[in-house]
Protein backbone atom coordinates (compact mmCIF):
# COMPACT_ATOMS: atom_id res chain seq x y z
CA UNK A 1 0.00 0.00 0.00
CA UNK A 2 1.09 3.50 -0.79
CA UNK A 3 2.56 6.16 1.96
CA UNK A 4 0.82 8.88 2.27
CA UNK A 5 3.57 10.84 3.04
CA UNK A 6 5.88 9.90 0.43
CA UNK A 7 2.82 10.73 -1.96
CA UNK A 8 3.05 14.23 -0.40
CA UNK A 9 6.42 14.86 -1.11
CA UNK A 10 6.20 13.36 -4.56
CA UNK A 11 3.44 15.99 -5.32
CA UNK A 12 5.22 18.51 -3.38
CA UNK A 13 8.48 17.80 -5.66
CA UNK A 14 6.69 17.50 -9.21
CA UNK A 15 4.55 20.96 -8.32
CA UNK A 16 8.23 22.61 -7.00
CA UNK A 17 10.47 21.59 -9.66
CA UNK A 18 8.21 21.33 -12.72
CA UNK A 19 5.47 23.94 -12.04
CA UNK A 20 7.55 26.23 -9.85
CA UNK A 21 4.87 26.32 -7.01
CA UNK A 22 5.53 29.38 -4.81
CA UNK A 23 3.35 29.78 -1.53
CA UNK A 24 1.46 32.73 -3.02
CA UNK A 25 0.08 30.44 -5.46
CA UNK A 26 -4.22 29.66 -5.15
CA UNK A 27 -3.85 26.40 -6.08
CA UNK A 28 -7.05 24.18 -7.37
CA UNK A 29 -7.19 20.38 -7.05
CA UNK A 30 -9.99 18.73 -9.21
CA UNK A 31 -10.22 15.71 -7.50
CA UNK A 32 -12.69 12.63 -8.80
CA UNK A 33 -13.77 9.83 -6.84
CA UNK A 34 -11.57 7.46 -8.44
CA UNK A 35 -8.17 8.99 -7.21
CA UNK A 36 -8.93 10.34 -3.55
CA UNK A 37 -5.54 9.66 -2.05
CA UNK A 38 -3.76 10.96 -4.60
CA UNK A 39 -5.98 14.67 -4.90
CA UNK A 40 -5.49 14.27 -1.18
CA UNK A 41 -1.39 13.95 -2.04
CA UNK A 42 -1.66 17.38 -4.41
CA UNK A 43 -4.17 19.08 -1.68
CA UNK A 44 -2.15 18.44 0.94
CA UNK A 45 1.19 19.34 -0.10
CA UNK A 46 0.34 22.24 -2.05
CA UNK A 47 -1.35 23.88 1.80
CA UNK A 48 2.06 22.30 3.31
CA UNK A 49 3.82 24.71 1.00
CA UNK A 50 1.49 28.07 2.45
CA UNK A 51 -0.66 28.16 -0.88
CA UNK A 52 -4.31 28.68 -0.99
CA UNK A 53 -5.70 26.01 -1.70
CA UNK A 54 -9.13 24.48 -2.69
CA UNK A 55 -11.09 21.68 -3.79
CA UNK A 56 -13.09 20.57 -7.19
CA UNK A 57 -14.98 17.24 -6.95
CA UNK A 58 -16.49 15.41 -10.27
CA UNK A 59 -19.10 13.96 -10.02
CA UNK A 60 -19.49 10.37 -9.59
CA UNK A 61 -22.89 10.02 -11.31
CA UNK A 62 -23.55 10.82 -15.22
CA UNK A 63 -19.57 9.31 -16.26
CA UNK A 64 -18.03 9.27 -18.81
CA UNK A 65 -18.66 13.11 -19.02
CA UNK A 66 -18.69 14.80 -22.05
CA UNK A 67 -18.58 18.43 -20.57
CA UNK A 68 -17.82 20.59 -18.12
CA UNK A 69 -20.31 19.90 -14.58
CA UNK A 70 -21.93 22.67 -13.66
CA UNK A 71 -20.03 25.04 -11.61
CA UNK A 72 -16.61 23.63 -13.09
CA UNK A 73 -15.56 26.91 -14.85
CA UNK A 74 -16.37 28.94 -12.29
CA UNK A 75 -14.29 27.57 -10.10
CA UNK A 76 -11.12 28.17 -11.52
CA UNK A 77 -12.06 31.95 -11.96
CA UNK A 78 -9.48 33.43 -8.59
CA UNK A 79 -6.87 30.41 -9.56
CA UNK A 80 -2.98 30.58 -10.39
CA UNK A 81 -2.55 26.44 -11.18
CA UNK A 82 -4.63 23.70 -10.96
CA UNK A 83 -3.85 20.17 -10.92
CA UNK A 84 -6.15 17.70 -12.62
CA UNK A 85 -6.44 13.94 -10.66
CA UNK A 86 -9.27 12.30 -12.64
CA UNK A 87 -10.05 9.07 -14.62
CA UNK A 88 -8.52 8.58 -17.90
CA UNK A 89 -11.02 7.16 -19.80
CA UNK A 90 -11.20 7.64 -23.69
CA UNK A 91 -14.71 8.64 -23.44
CA UNK A 92 -14.12 11.57 -21.27
CA UNK A 93 -11.52 13.23 -23.97
CA UNK A 94 -14.13 15.44 -24.93
CA UNK A 95 -14.53 16.22 -21.21
CA UNK A 96 -11.05 16.93 -20.91
CA UNK A 97 -10.44 18.78 -23.89
CA UNK A 98 -12.62 21.74 -23.16
CA UNK A 99 -11.33 22.17 -19.25
CA UNK A 100 -8.52 22.42 -20.37
CA UNK A 101 -8.99 24.37 -23.40
CA UNK A 102 -10.38 26.84 -20.83
CA UNK A 103 -7.75 27.15 -18.74
CA UNK A 104 -4.95 27.77 -21.33
CA UNK A 105 -7.63 30.89 -21.85
CA UNK A 106 -7.07 31.76 -18.91
CA UNK A 107 -3.61 31.51 -18.48
CA UNK A 108 -3.54 28.87 -15.63
CA UNK A 109 -0.30 27.18 -14.91
CA UNK A 110 -1.90 23.11 -15.08
CA UNK A 111 -0.23 19.55 -14.02
CA UNK A 112 -2.81 17.15 -15.56
CA UNK A 113 -2.47 13.78 -14.53
CA UNK A 114 -5.71 11.61 -15.99
CA UNK A 115 -5.20 7.81 -14.70
CA UNK A 116 -2.83 9.07 -12.21
CA UNK A 117 -1.75 6.02 -9.39
CA UNK A 118 -0.75 5.59 -5.86
CA UNK A 119 2.10 3.78 -7.16
CA UNK A 120 3.30 6.05 -9.92
CA UNK A 121 3.71 8.95 -6.92
CA UNK A 122 5.31 6.56 -4.04
CA UNK A 123 8.51 5.40 -5.69
CA UNK A 124 7.51 5.60 -8.69
CA UNK A 125 7.85 8.33 -11.97
CA UNK A 126 6.95 11.25 -9.66
CA UNK A 127 9.49 10.46 -7.60
CA UNK A 128 12.67 10.94 -9.75
CA UNK A 129 15.21 13.16 -10.82
CA UNK A 130 14.34 16.14 -12.39
CA UNK A 131 17.53 17.59 -13.38
CA UNK A 132 18.83 14.39 -15.08
CA UNK A 133 14.90 14.44 -17.31
CA UNK A 134 15.91 18.29 -17.99
CA UNK A 135 19.10 17.49 -19.03
CA UNK A 136 18.04 14.61 -21.13
CA UNK A 137 15.34 16.93 -22.40
CA UNK A 138 17.07 19.55 -23.53
CA UNK A 139 19.46 17.26 -25.13
CA UNK A 140 17.02 15.93 -27.76
CA UNK A 141 15.45 19.06 -28.76
CA UNK A 142 18.84 20.21 -29.85
CA UNK A 143 19.23 17.58 -31.80
CA UNK A 144 16.19 17.78 -33.20
CA UNK A 145 16.32 21.27 -33.98
CA UNK A 146 16.32 22.23 -37.47
CA UNK A 147 15.55 18.53 -38.48
CA UNK A 148 12.74 18.55 -41.34
CA UNK A 149 11.38 15.06 -41.09
CA UNK A 150 11.72 12.34 -39.05
CA UNK A 151 11.66 7.97 -39.80
CA UNK A 152 10.04 6.02 -36.64
CA UNK A 153 10.65 2.16 -37.35
CA UNK A 154 10.16 -0.25 -34.09
CA UNK A 155 10.63 -3.95 -33.94
CA UNK A 156 6.88 -4.17 -34.34
CA UNK A 157 6.75 -3.19 -37.95
CA UNK A 158 6.45 0.21 -37.66
CA UNK A 159 7.99 2.21 -40.59
CA UNK A 160 6.16 6.49 -40.64
CA UNK A 161 7.79 9.02 -42.20
CA UNK A 162 6.52 12.41 -40.09
CA UNK A 163 7.28 15.85 -42.05
CA UNK A 164 8.31 18.48 -39.27
CA UNK A 165 9.60 21.38 -40.69
CA UNK A 166 9.02 24.59 -38.59
CA UNK A 167 7.10 22.15 -36.17
CA UNK A 168 8.96 22.75 -32.60
CA UNK A 169 9.59 20.61 -29.98
CA UNK A 170 8.82 21.25 -26.29
CA UNK A 171 8.93 19.08 -22.85
CA UNK A 172 6.92 18.85 -20.01
CA UNK A 173 9.63 18.76 -17.35
CA UNK A 174 9.40 22.27 -17.36
CA UNK A 175 7.25 25.06 -17.68
CA UNK A 176 7.94 28.02 -19.57
CA UNK A 177 6.29 31.43 -20.15
CA UNK A 178 4.26 29.37 -23.35
CA UNK A 179 4.41 26.02 -22.07
CA UNK A 180 1.63 26.53 -18.97
CA UNK A 181 0.27 22.75 -19.20
CA UNK A 182 2.08 19.29 -18.50
CA UNK A 183 1.83 15.39 -17.25
CA UNK A 184 2.22 14.73 -13.91
CA UNK A 185 3.83 12.53 -14.05
CA UNK A 186 6.06 13.59 -16.83
CA UNK A 187 8.99 13.09 -18.82
CA UNK A 188 8.72 13.44 -22.75
CA UNK A 189 9.83 15.83 -25.80
CA UNK A 190 6.95 16.26 -28.21
CA UNK A 191 5.60 18.13 -31.31
CA UNK A 192 2.79 18.76 -33.86
CA UNK A 193 3.88 16.93 -36.80
CA UNK A 194 2.94 18.99 -40.45
CA UNK A 195 -0.64 17.46 -40.50
CA UNK A 196 -0.56 16.77 -43.88
CA UNK A 197 3.04 14.92 -43.64
CA UNK A 198 2.40 11.56 -42.03
CA UNK A 199 2.94 8.55 -44.54
CA UNK A 200 3.67 4.56 -43.61
CA UNK A 201 2.43 2.09 -41.09
CA UNK A 202 2.27 2.56 -37.23
CA UNK A 203 2.32 -1.19 -35.72
CA UNK A 204 0.72 -0.63 -32.17
CA UNK A 205 2.19 -2.73 -29.21
CA UNK A 206 1.69 -0.74 -26.21
CA UNK A 207 -1.68 0.97 -24.61
CA UNK A 208 -3.92 2.99 -26.55
CA UNK A 209 -5.30 6.31 -25.16
CA UNK A 210 -7.11 5.06 -22.40
CA UNK A 211 -7.95 1.64 -23.56
CA UNK A 212 -5.28 -0.39 -22.12
CA UNK A 213 -2.72 -2.16 -23.77
CA UNK A 214 -4.49 -4.27 -26.81
CA UNK A 215 -4.15 -7.96 -26.15
CA UNK A 216 -2.23 -8.00 -30.22
CA UNK A 217 -0.80 -5.51 -32.26
CA UNK A 218 -3.12 -2.70 -33.17
CA UNK A 219 -2.01 -1.26 -37.30
CA UNK A 220 -2.89 1.77 -38.54
CA UNK A 221 -2.21 2.50 -42.21
CA UNK A 222 -1.34 6.63 -42.59
CA UNK A 223 -1.39 8.27 -45.66
CA UNK A 224 -1.16 12.42 -46.01
CA UNK A 225 -1.16 12.97 -42.51
CA UNK A 226 -4.68 10.61 -42.03
CA UNK A 227 -4.95 7.44 -40.65
CA UNK A 228 -6.49 5.40 -43.99
CA UNK A 229 -7.07 1.62 -42.17
CA UNK A 230 -7.31 0.02 -38.84
CA UNK A 231 -6.41 -3.55 -38.82
CA UNK A 232 -5.96 -6.14 -35.17
CA UNK A 233 -6.13 -9.86 -34.98
CA UNK A 234 -8.64 -9.30 -32.16
CA UNK A 235 -11.79 -7.85 -34.27
CA UNK A 236 -13.49 -5.75 -31.19
CA UNK A 237 -10.84 -3.99 -30.39
CA UNK A 238 -10.31 -2.96 -34.30
CA UNK A 239 -14.09 -1.46 -33.82
CA UNK A 240 -12.96 0.38 -31.13
CA UNK A 241 -10.25 2.31 -32.22
CA UNK A 242 -12.34 2.84 -35.53
CA UNK A 243 -15.00 4.16 -33.36
CA UNK A 244 -12.76 6.52 -31.39
CA UNK A 245 -11.06 7.53 -35.14
CA UNK A 246 -14.52 8.40 -36.41
CA UNK A 247 -15.37 10.30 -33.38
CA UNK A 248 -14.81 13.42 -35.87
CA UNK A 249 -13.40 14.46 -39.15
CA UNK A 250 -10.44 15.43 -36.95
CA UNK A 251 -9.77 12.40 -35.40
CA UNK A 252 -7.65 10.43 -37.35
CA UNK A 253 -5.14 13.79 -38.78
CA UNK A 254 -2.09 13.39 -37.23
CA UNK A 255 -1.15 15.39 -33.86
CA UNK A 256 1.66 14.58 -31.88
CA UNK A 257 4.98 12.69 -31.80
CA UNK A 258 6.45 12.26 -28.57
CA UNK A 259 9.49 10.50 -26.99
CA UNK A 260 9.65 9.10 -23.32
CA UNK A 261 12.13 10.30 -21.38
CA UNK A 262 11.23 9.34 -17.76
CA UNK A 263 13.67 6.47 -16.06
CA UNK A 264 11.17 5.89 -13.43
CA UNK A 265 7.96 5.14 -15.86
CA UNK A 266 7.35 1.56 -16.02
CA UNK A 267 5.33 -0.21 -18.93
CA UNK A 268 1.95 -0.68 -16.19
CA UNK A 269 -0.82 -0.36 -19.58
CA UNK A 270 -1.68 3.22 -18.35
CA UNK A 271 -0.47 6.24 -20.85
CA UNK A 272 0.01 8.09 -18.14
CA UNK A 273 3.11 6.50 -17.48
CA UNK A 274 3.75 4.20 -20.12
CA UNK A 275 4.33 7.31 -22.47
CA UNK A 276 6.83 8.85 -20.63
CA UNK A 277 8.73 5.37 -20.38
CA UNK A 278 12.78 5.24 -21.68
CA UNK A 279 12.45 3.34 -25.01
CA UNK A 280 9.02 3.79 -26.31
CA UNK A 281 6.95 6.75 -28.26
CA UNK A 282 3.97 7.75 -29.09
CA UNK A 283 2.29 8.67 -32.29
CA UNK A 284 -1.28 11.04 -31.20
CA UNK A 285 -4.28 11.33 -33.91
CA UNK A 286 -6.73 13.84 -33.12
CA UNK A 287 -6.50 17.22 -31.30
CA UNK A 288 -3.04 19.75 -31.53
CA UNK A 289 -4.53 22.69 -30.96
CA UNK A 290 -2.93 23.59 -28.06
CA UNK A 291 1.00 22.46 -29.35
CA UNK A 292 3.38 24.64 -30.93
CA UNK A 293 2.34 24.97 -34.84
CA UNK A 294 -0.67 22.69 -34.32
CA UNK A 295 -3.58 23.27 -36.69
CA UNK A 296 -5.55 20.10 -36.37
CA UNK A 297 -8.86 20.86 -34.46
CA UNK A 298 -10.91 17.27 -32.86
CA UNK A 299 -13.39 16.26 -29.69
CA UNK A 300 -10.35 13.96 -29.75
CA UNK A 301 -6.65 13.36 -29.06
CA UNK A 302 -5.37 9.66 -28.47
CA UNK A 303 -1.85 8.21 -28.28
CA UNK A 304 -0.45 4.98 -29.45
CA UNK A 305 2.23 3.65 -27.62
CA UNK A 306 5.57 1.91 -29.33
CA UNK A 307 8.45 0.30 -27.87
CA UNK A 308 12.28 0.09 -28.81
CA UNK A 309 11.85 3.18 -31.66
CA UNK A 310 14.53 3.71 -33.85
CA UNK A 311 14.10 7.90 -35.08
CA UNK A 312 16.32 9.06 -37.33
CA UNK A 313 15.92 12.56 -38.74
CA UNK A 314 16.62 14.22 -41.54
CA UNK A 315 17.94 17.95 -42.35
CA UNK A 316 17.86 20.66 -44.60
CA UNK A 317 21.22 19.59 -46.43
CA UNK A 318 19.42 15.87 -46.87
CA UNK A 319 22.04 14.51 -43.98
CA UNK A 320 20.36 11.66 -41.47
CA UNK A 321 21.09 11.42 -37.92
CA UNK A 322 20.40 8.66 -35.53
CA UNK A 323 18.62 10.47 -33.02
CA UNK A 324 17.11 7.05 -31.02
CA UNK A 325 18.44 3.62 -31.90
CA UNK A 326 16.04 0.98 -30.59
CA UNK A 327 14.64 2.85 -27.39
CA UNK A 328 17.89 4.20 -26.58
CA UNK A 329 19.31 8.18 -27.02
CA UNK A 330 21.95 8.31 -29.48
CA UNK A 331 22.63 12.22 -28.75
Amino acid sequence: MADLERMIESARRAMVNVLELKPEDRVLVVQDPECEKCSRAFFEAARAEGCDTAAYELPAEGRPLKTMPEGMAAAVEDRDLVINVMSGSSDEVPFRIEWLTLLEERGVRVGHSPSITEDMMDGGPMDVDYDLMVDRAEGLIAALAGAVSVRITTPAGSDITLEIEDRRFVTDVKLTETEKGCNLPCGEVYCAPVETGADGVLVVDGPIGGEGPPPSPVTLEVASGRVTAVGCADLTWQERITELLDTDEGARTIAELGIGLNPKARLVGIMLEDEKAYRTAHVAFGDNIGMPGGVSRSATHIDYLVHRPTVVARYEDAADRIIVENGDLSI
